[in-house]
């Protein structure tokens, strides 16, 4: 049996631009796909905390060092700029690989998508 679970994370990136009529979905910086181990069309689900939208598109690269969350096409109607979002990307993984896998998780710092920190675990919630 195949497991699907969470790969990788941007957690509470602020989207930067919002571009109805460019051609793709979401562009995110090359420098924090890298550090999330993300690729180009790669499938992602994005989670607006502002207003609760959750959707589904495919990473397209933005400029490398710009910190560019840039929601494009028909996601640009989910967004405002300013909006702050958590965008996953899950795998599927065999049982024996899903007893070793961690996910990477990219924290960032609230105010221009500089990564404030990174993980891979996320801490057991408590009541």
């Amino acid at each position: 049996m195949n497991l699907k679970m969470l790969k990788a994370k941007l957690h509470l990136a602020r989207v930067t631009h919002a571009e109805l009529e460019y051609d793709g979905s979401c562009a995110i910086d090359e420098d924090l796909l890298d550090q999330a181990g993300l690729r180009e069309f790669e499938a992602i689900d994005v989670y607006n905390v502002n207003n609760g939208e959750r959707f589904s598109t495919y990473i397209i690269l933005g400029e490398r060092g710009s910190g560019m969350i840039s929601m494009n096409g028909a996601a640009a109607r989910k967004v405002q700029v300013g909006d702050r979002v958590i965008i996953a990307a899950y795998g599927h993984y065999s049982e024996e690989e899903a007893n070793k896998h961690v996910p990477k998780l990219v924290y960032f710092d609230g105010t221009d998508n500089k990564v404030s920190r990174t993980n891979q675990s996320i801490p057991v919630q408590a009541v």
